[in-house]
């Protein structure tokens, strides 16, 4: 269920609102099957670079795109969207447009609310007329495109509907869904949002530029409920909902329903290392443990299929490594692992392994103690530590100051299709946890963090790619500071009437091309279904 209806504001659980604003809005671009950056609500754009070395962009907006209640998109729109999301409760989200860095500032030290507007206006962000958008950034970067059609607080927002209104007003146009608002562009708005009942209703809204494609004997579906149920797999049998999350791994190796869906995730997961504390804060012992993990025979039989991988980047990422730069990474090769691992100092004490606990479409518990059983046939002995508090465990220190587990397993997922989103999490700002920015005093981090800057900034995708597959060798080989174990995938069952029902390589349910049989949508509303 979405915590909030606001997308400029959104809020640190953004996840959960993915598929609602997805199914509601649009943004400057989408991406395409390949993941491919094309045009969205803009028809073209032209960048460039100005005299400060500043990222320019001019979108050209599509003219023919309207708000559910008529109203035409302009370009003043997106200028009041991204202002409030530089005052939302992801704001920092915002930081690469230029201006950005000094409102956050005025912000973080609590100054004048004039001081504030008045920085906010100074951001990169500008309607050069009704449908010209100028969006000038601090420094170029390279993901832009790929983020904006993503990343939902980079959505307009509907100016007439939110200029002049007092932040009370505001909060209840979002939280309080009627009479056709908050507004739409996507092929659905929100008609009401039970949140006791843990209800969202969607109707099809038809003034959308972006209807799904029809076949002949296809309609659009009117109505969409989204609830959330712990017997939906019970509620699916029985034919009273359309679609179910399979969210047990476990429940896959028991049956596996002849309806049952795949889809591939720009995700990966992966063993970490704690690089603080011995005898893991040496990079040879790390590749070694690497080098020891069978990604095959972790993940057999597992699943009903599984993409076990020894490197970071998805394969159907624009900028994944090829076989020949996978190759210079650590992968199985146990006899080397066992001769490097014998007689090292420290080996002889069980090295402590965390993982979160609880039933989901990973399969964690039988991934972690295959993973013992493997490091046991290279003398090394893990321990096992299922936690509900995980994220506060791989957190924890120890009194002597580094953290307390050893070894932690972890699922990363993209935001959007670009090799920067798999690598933000392991700067010196992310929640990686793994202590590496300690290692050699620093200096591979900064080599790291240097090498994403120059692929963030590199306009040349050859170029920007050869710089984020140095990255990757730099944090996955020379340092090993993870160890990749496979690439997930998600599985739902859906109703074979309902055609475009389907999960988005990101793990939100996609409903931008969900339509309906015209015998299927008559007999629905014969018996007065939902």
């Amino acid at each position: 269920m979405p915590t909030t209806l606001d997308w400029s504001h959104s809020d640190p659980d953004s996840w959960a609102n993915y598929p609602v604003m997805l199914a509601t809005q649009r943004g400057l671009t989408v991406l395409g099957a390949d993941h491919s950056v094309r045009p969205g609500l803009a028809e073209r754009w032209e960048r460039s670079r100005d005299a400060q070395g500043r990222e320019v962009y001019v979108f050209h907006l599509r003219q023919d795109v309207s708000w559910s209640d008529g109203a035409p998109l302009v370009a003043r729109d997106f200028v009041v969207g991204w202002r409030r999301a530089l005052r939302g409760r992801e704001r920092g989200e915002m930081a690469d447009l230029e201006g950005a860095a000094e409102a956050l500032a005025l912000q973080d030290r609590m100054a004048s609310e004039a001081d504030i507007v008045a920085a906010l206006e100074k951001v990169g962000v500008e309607a050069v007329d009704s449908h010209t958008l100028r969006v000038t950034l601090a420094h170029p970067r390279s993901y832009f495109l790929a983020r904006v059609a993503n990343v939902y607080i980079f959505y307009p927002a509907p100016s007439a509907d939110l200029e002049g209104r007092s932040v009370e007003e505001v909060r209840d146009y979002f939280d309080r869904p009627r009479d056709g608002r908050p507004l739409a562009l996507g092929p659905y708005r929100v008609e009401s949002w039970d949140r006791a009942g843990e209800r969202v209703r969607l109707v099809y809204n038809p003034r959308s530029a972006f209807p799904p494609p029809l076949a002949e004997g296809e309609s659009p579906v009117p109505v969409i409920t989204l609830m959330k149920s712990e017997i939906g797999p019970a509620l699916y049998e029985r034919g009273r909902v359309d679609f179910v999350f399979v969210d047990s791994a476990a429940a896959l190796r028991v049956k596996r329903p002849e309806d049952l869906q795949r889809e591939p995730l720009l995700s990966t997961y992966y063993l970490a290392f704690n690089t603080e504390r011995a005898p893991l804060d040496r990079p040879e012992v790390r590749r070694a443990l690497s080098r020891a993990l069978d990604r095959e025979a972790l993940v057999s039989g597992l699943l009903p299929a599984a993409r076990p991988s020894h490197v970071l980047l998805p394969p159907e990422l624009p900028g994944a490594a090829s076989s020949e730069e996978a190759a210079r990474l650590p992968h199985f090769e146990p006899e080397r692992a066992k001769t490097e691992l014998a007689g090292v100092p420290g080996m002889e004490r069980p090295l402590r392994l965390v993982y979160r606990s609880g039933d989901n479409f990973v399969p964690e518990v039988a991934i972690a103690e295959r993973i013992v059983a493997q490091l046991a046939r290279v003398g090394v002995q893990v321990v096992l530590e299922a936690r509900s508090d995980f994220s506060a465990e791989i957190a924890r220190r120890t009194a002597q100051g580094p953290r307390a587990y050893d070894l932690y397993l972890r699922r990363l997922g993209g935001d959007y299709a670009h090799p920067n989103t798999f690598f933000t999490l392991f700067e010196r700002s992310g929640n990686h946890q793994t202590g590496w920015e300690t290692q050699g005093g620093g200096e591979p981090m900064g080599r790291f963090e240097q090498l994403l800057e120059a692929a963030d900034g590199e306009a040349d995708e050859a170029k920007a790619r050869s710089l984020y597959t140095l990255a990757q060798e730099v944090l996955v080989g020379e340092q090993a500071v993870i160890a990749p174990v496979y690439h997930p995938d998600r599985y739902f069952r859906a109703r074979d009437t309902l055609r475009g029902l389907d999960v988005d390589p990101f793990n939100f349910l996609a409903l931008r091309t969900l339509r309906l049989s015209a015998p299927v949508l008559d007999a629905k509303r014969a018996e007065g279904a939902p």
